[in-house]
């Protein structure tokens, strides 16, 4: 007797189905300078991924110059922080280019929507702008399960910008967790021995 899928197995289905491609291709607001920094960013997720960390990197830009003020990949695993975000180390490393913690002038690019902690963070930084790739549905806090960076009720908000290389972004992580999988599952020989 087959039973329904359990709520997590719905979430994972979520999960999975957001990771094909259904974001926007060409979001509005998107600036070339946006993209440049996007490609930027995804090779700084692989680097993250060459270590064996969950592929996310981050730039964080003077937006009217385009001048790199702060770059990051997660390292949680490495180095044993749970705060050890891509968006985190790309923040700080901008507050001590800049020497100060606003970063009004400043735009974030990454390839996965924010969490509700890095979320948190770029409202505290007083990011401009914040320019994602891939939704998340899981733990997304600018879009997709919740909205801390334009909550009206906080005393800054950022503008965002979603879906910016949406599918390569996606793709790198599809790829990253995939291979995790197949790495534990044990050869078709011996799984029913």
């Amino acid at each position: 007797m087959n039973s329904p899928p359990g709520p997590w197995r719905r979430s994972l289905a979520r999960l999975r189905s957001s990771f094909r491609g259904h974001q926007p291709t060409n979001p509005t607001g998107a600036t070339e300078m946006d993209r440049r920094m996007m490609r930027r960013a995804l090779e700084l997720a692989a680097q993250a991924e060459a270590i064996g960390e969950v592929p996310v990197g981050a730039v964080v830009y003077e937006t009217a110059s385009g001048r790199v003020m702060g770059e990051g990949f997660n390292t949680r695993e490495r180095d044993a922080d749970p705060a050890a975000h891509a968006e985190l180390r790309a923040v700080r490393a901008a507050a001590a280019t800049t020497g100060d913690w606003r970063l009004n002038a400043c735009t974030l690019v990454v390839t996965l929507e924010p969490c509700p902690m890095c979320a948190g963070l770029l409202v505290n930084a007083r990011l401009g702008r914040v320019v994602y790739g891939a939704d998340d549905p899981k733990a997304g806090a600018c879009r997709s399960l919740y909205n801390l960076v334009s909550d009206p009720r906080l005393n800054h908000r950022c503008e965002v910008v979603a879906g910016v290389d949406a599918e390569p972004c996606a793709a790198i992580l599809r790829n990253f967790f995939r291979s995790r999988r197949s790495a534990r599952r044990p050869p078709r020989g011996e799984r029913n021995a």
